[in-house]
């Protein structure tokens, strides 16, 4: 009889996109354990079938909950082999439970380093890339000072963050004041200079052995930051061509960062002058339905080639980047879209793989409706993302 791996899922119900995880865990003969924080009646029926057990805590945030759950499974089912939640924002909760029960992957002690913004510029620095000027800064003294040396205008960000979440652009010296009617002097804030730039990303996943065996990039519209500001429509696409520079640089930092088994999503400035700018790192699959744009692009699946990464530190799949493939979000505004979801349907066919709407909490960034199309031509594909923004009596042209 062969013994089973158990594999703990840290919050598997969240986001619904990642089900697979488990259900392709099981597959592979591993035993699934949920922890969460919603009752079992309130899981998707895929979700429970792919689930071995279930341990519902009433609060996450609450480690010694979340701890005896794990002793529990440990108890009920032998040595707990990984713990996992694939979500940025229980990295910290993950690294603790694998510290405290010797599971491999990211423990403690190298959590900074993956979630400090100002380790990882130590880290880019320590391996020969540009990082974007700025530091840590502790008051306003310390940040009027910061100012002048760096010029307006500038970002300020938690120095432990993600995303557009509390980020600032800072023009002028109001902006600056303003910011600090809100500042938590608790929490640790960096100011950078502001890169005139394109957000490009390197993504993908490492085997056991930090090897990179799957790889993609991300180019988007516009910067997140802008799309929350101008409350904007936005899309981003994977091409099916990937700069070499930002293989040869990605490669290098998923190296520096001890990248193993696991996902990972690496941003970067493309600066005006077509140079790259690391700009931090994000230790798990990117967000939204990004990790399923990974599928339809390369007719693969990423769910698949991770369990079998972590069975047997295989990666099987063929890629062969078939496909361009996009996000297109849409805002309804008082201005409505020139085409309906069903004219979108019939113009865009077999080209469109879905569309949802999206939940409240994600909607200012990723739209209140969300397009998934792929297409063998980068043209093509740029016309149907004009096609899903257009307005009503907006002239089409080629933007693109």
């Amino acid at each position: 009889m062969i013994n089973k791996r158990n594999f703990i899922l840290i919050s598997p119900h969240f986001p619904e996109n990642f089900t697979p995880f488990a259900q392709r865990l099981k597959e592979e003969n591993f035993q699934t354990l949920g922890i969460a924080d919603v009752p079992y009646e309130q899981l998707t029926d895929r979700l429970k079938e792919a689930l071995t057990d279930y341990y519902q805590v009433s609060d996450m945030e609450n480690y010694q909950q979340v701890y005896q759950a794990v002793a529990y499974f440990a108890y009920k089912y032998g040595r707990i082999d990984r713990i996992e939640s694939h979500n940025e924002h229980w990295l910290e909760l993950d690294a603790h439970l694998r510290t405290d029960f010797n599971v491999p992957g990211y423990h403690l002690t190298e959590i900074p380093k993956i979630r400090r913004k100002s380790n990882m510029k130590e880290i880019f620095r320590s391996i020969g890339l540009p990082v974007a000027k700025g530091r840590v800064f502790s008051d306003f003294s310390d940040a009027l000072q910061l100012v002048q040396e760096l010029h307006y205008p500038v970002i300020i960000k938690p120095d432990s963050g993600v995303g557009a979440t509390d980020t600032y652009k800072i023009d002028h010296p109001h902006d600056l004041e303003t910011f600090f009617t809100t500042w938590q002097a608790d929490v640790p804030y960096i100011m950078e200079e502001f890169i005139l730039g394109e957000i490009e990303t390197f993504d993908g996943i490492a085997d056991q052995d930090g090897r990179v065996v799957f790889y993609s990039t991300f180019h988007y519209s516009e910067a997140v930051l802008d799309t929350v500001e101008k409350n904007s429509e936005m899309f981003y696409f994977i091409p099916r061509e990937i700069p070499q520079d930002i293989i040869e640089m990605g490669k290098k930092i998923v190296e520096a960062f001890q990248v193993k088994e696991r996902f990972f999503h690496l941003e970067f400035f493309r600066t005006t002058d077509g140079k790259l700018i690391p700009l931090e790192v994000n230790m798990r699959p990117p967000g939204g339905l990004s990790i399923d744009m990974f599928n339809y692009a390369n007719d693969i699946d990423v769910f698949q080639e991770y369990a079998t990464i972590v069975k047997d530190n295989q990666f099987r799949a063929n890629v062969t980047r078939p496909y361009h493939c996009a996000y297109v979000s849409r805002k309804y505004t008082n201005q409505p879209y020139r085409y309906s979801n069903e004219q979108v349907r019939e113009q865009i066919g077999a080209g469109l793989i879905q569309c949802q709407s999206i939940p409240g909490i994600f909607a200012q960034i990723m739209g209140d409706e969300g397009y998934l199309i792929r297409s063998a031509t980068k043209k093509e594909l740029f016309e149907w993302i004009q096609l899903i923004h257009q307005r009503t009596e907006e002239v089409t042209h080629d933007a693109f």
